[in-house]
């Protein structure tokens, strides 16, 4: 399987248009993690380096098709002393899959403060385990991150949608920011709708991801193991919402992750449209 890096390497077809060659899967629809790193990418590649990504904010529009590529088209919206940002269209065949917009912040002085890290084992304390309770999907190309899910008892018990994952890409990286970055939008997107399912496990749904932010606060890498916190604080009409913290070993709040995602239940006329997979989009 490709590397990360490899997956998120895009050529630069003409001014702000980059295209992703296809990336070998056994997914139906192309991985939503995948389209938002590669825009997250395109984006980066449109700035100056001194402007680091804060913030993301994408919506699922069409489901992608993972033998065909991807362009990128990357519109400066903004370009401030300060913050720039970009919004990036994601094209198949002509049809928008997928949009972006993408904010860079230069760094200012400010006050300081985070969120207490939850008191939990640490990575290793833990077995890899995949995910400890049945999951929708998993796939190979999912082979080079390591993951070791806590059991539910160590993340609130009284939340029965809250889980906890310590997560790392199993090879070092580039000491390269932006990679870094996308590698972490890439991996944010993994398991989000399972949490939101969790307290619901009787009946099939049709599960798709509509949209997804991620808030970069601090410096991070994703070749060191990271706490993913995630909870599912709401479901209602057949969409549910998905929050995540994640914390570096340190106890640093590095990131923040939410996602809204369809999750209705799995109808004849759900499964009449080919979709019933966590990877597949909204129609």
């Amino acid at each position: 399987m490709p590397s990360i890096d490899e997956v998120l390497g895009l050529r630069e077809i003409a001014p702000a248009t980059f295209r992703a060659d296809p990336v070998p899967t056994e997914m139906e629809r192309t991985f939503g993690g995948q389209v938002a790193g590669q825009a997250l990418s395109a984006a980066a590649r449109t700035v100056p380096p001194e402007f680091g990504v804060h913030s993301v904010h994408g919506h699922f529009l069409r489901p992608g098709r993972p033998l065909d590529p991807t362009d990128y088209r990357v519109d400066a919206v903004r370009d401030g002393g300060s913050f720039r940002t970009r919004y990036v269209t994601a094209v198949q065949d002509g049809e928008t899959v997928f949009t972006l917009t993408a904010s860079f912040h230069r760094g200012d002085d400010g006050y300081t403060h985070q969120a207490a890290m939850p008191a939990t084992a640490g990575p290793e304390e833990i077995a890899e385990n995949g995910r400890p309770w049945a999951a929708w999907y998993d796939f190979p190309e999912w082979d080079d991150w390591e993951r070791r899910w806590l059991p539910a008892d160590e993340a609130t018990p009284d939340v029965p949608s809250r889980r906890r994952l310590w997560i790392r890409h199993r090879t070092p990286l580039l000491d390269d920011p932006v990679l870094h970055a996308c590698a972490l939008t890439y991996c944010s997107d993994m398991a989000l709708l399972d949490i939101a399912v969790l307290p619901h496990p009787d009946r099939p749904i049709q599960g798709a991801s509509l949209d997804h932010a991620v808030w970069f606060l601090r410096p991070f890498r994703v070749d060191e193991w990271l706490l993913f916190d995630q909870v599912s604080p709401s479901s209602e009409s057949g969409r549910a919402l998905i929050q995540g913290q994640i914390f570096d070993t340190a106890g640093r709040l590095v990131a923040a992750v939410a996602q809204e995602g369809m999750v209705r239940f799995h109808t004849e006329r759900a499964a009449a449209v080919g979709a019933g997979r966590a990877e597949g989009r909204a129609e």
